[in-house]
């Protein structure tokens, strides 16, 4: 994923910054627009991508013409000490990236504040996001660029006509593969109510045959969460909603010794009852009738979130009338959530989920620079003095 963001942001710059853009305009007349660099770019990456994120930022942002300092996650800062000096032997020059890591709120609160900042990207929970956005608002001079991508309570609405076993995989997949410690990992699963029963017993049946444990061995399916903070916040919460806990993996005791969150499924009454994010190996599923597929979606746009949605049908005229109703940035179906390819399914979010431009998609590169117009009158008289000097012969 880092190569493939770096060869496209890559061949983007090419494509939009190599050379000025011709405008139509009068005969006589020649009309360029030129993109250039904003100025220096804050990056500030997550622990849950520590390269692809890390680099991707660094790489959109050194290549529509910034200066760059990078900022990794306090999780994340051998990574991004590594993956930084990798770019600095490619040849990208040390005067145009600096490596800063160290406490967020601490760097953050100085890095904000200096008018010298011309944008941010950022990567992260959408409370950090609202921080960011407040901070930068304040500041007096020029209005910093914001791109932000955050998180989001990912739904995937399942029909009666979907295979369950096809379903079964694919949430599992997107709700437990790295500990579900992805930004577009599924959060809740919605079921039609005629196969909901079946779905749920196969489901546990899948969960049963999950691997926990290290995930430097290829036989590991779930490994651990980040850190305490993390392990803390998710055992709280479901020790206050164990009453709602449908199936959940068995952990033993070599568990014990790691940061290790059992895989659990819990069930919900309505889409409402999840407020939050909840960032680890937790699905929460909820059941609905076929009548009610346009409210149950307007409940899922109702959180604010709009990161991404499964669909599973095997009724195009579904899936259709579900994207179009939904305010979500990415949408899959009948596959699962997670795992965009760049160039081909750019990722990122609307509403509390993002500003947009999606990352490794065509409009993110435009986003790091400020547009100019040239508008030159080739038909003016005496034409280009400049070849004048050059003498009689110089046409």
């Amino acid at each position: 994923e880092t190569v493939d963001l770096l060869r496209y942001y890559a061949a983007q710059c090419r494509e939009h910054l190599a050379a000025p853009r011709l405008l139509p305009g009068p005969t006589g007349e020649r009309n360029e627009l030129r993109l250039r660099g904003r100025g220096v770019f804050v990056c500030i990456s997550p622990w849950n991508f520590p390269v692809s994120i890390f680099t991707g930022q660094i790489a959109a942002a050194l290549a529509a013409g910034n200066t760059v300092i990078a900022k990794p996650a306090e999780q994340a800062s051998l990574t991004g000490v590594h993956a930084f000096s990798l770019l600095l032997r490619a040849g990208i020059p040390a005067e145009a990236l600096h490596f800063l890591p160290g406490d967020g709120a601490t760097l953050g609160a100085a890095l904000l504040r200096e008018a010298r900042v011309a944008g941010v990207a950022f990567t992260g929970s959408a409370e950090t996001a609202q921080a960011i956005n407040r901070t930068l608002a304040a500041r007096d001079g020029p209005i910093a660029t914001l791109i932000a991508e955050t998180g989001g309570i990912n739904a995937m609405i399942v029909d009666s006509s979907a295979l369950p076993e096809q379903v079964v995989r694919d949430a599992a997949q997107s709700a437990f593969n790295s500990a579900g410690q992805r930004c577009s990992a599924l959060r809740l699963l919605c079921l039609q109510e005629e196969i909901a029963d079946e779905v749920l017993r196969l489901l546990a049946g899948w969960m049963d045959q999950l691997v926990i444990g290290d995930p430097a061995l290829l036989a590991t399916d779930v490994g651990p969460v980040i850190d305490p903070a993390a392990h803390a916040m998710l055992t709280a919460y479901l020790r206050e909603n164990a009453r709602s806990i449908r199936h959940q993996c068995s952990l033993d005791a070599r568990h014990a010794r790691g940061l290790f969150i059992a895989p659990t499924v819990l069930e919900l009454p309505t889409p409402r009852a999840l407020t939050r994010e909840v960032f680890g190996p937790v699905l929460h599923v909820v059941r609905f009738a076929s009548s009610g597929i346009d409210a149950l979606v307007d409940s899922i746009n109702a959180t604010g979130y709009g990161l991404t949605l499964g669909i599973h049908t095997r009724v195009d005229a579904v899936a259709e009338r579900i994207a179009a109703r939904a305010r979500v940035g990415n949408v899959y179906v009948n596959r699962n959530m997670i795992g965009a390819e760049v160039g081909v399914q750019p990722f990122g979010g609307m509403g509390l989920s993002g500003t947009g431009p999606k990352a490794g998609g065509p409009h993110y590169l435009p986003r790091f620079a400020v547009e100019q117009t040239l508008a030159t009158n080739t038909a003016a008289v005496g034409g280009n003095a400049s070849l004048l000097s050059l003498g009689p012969d110089a046409a």
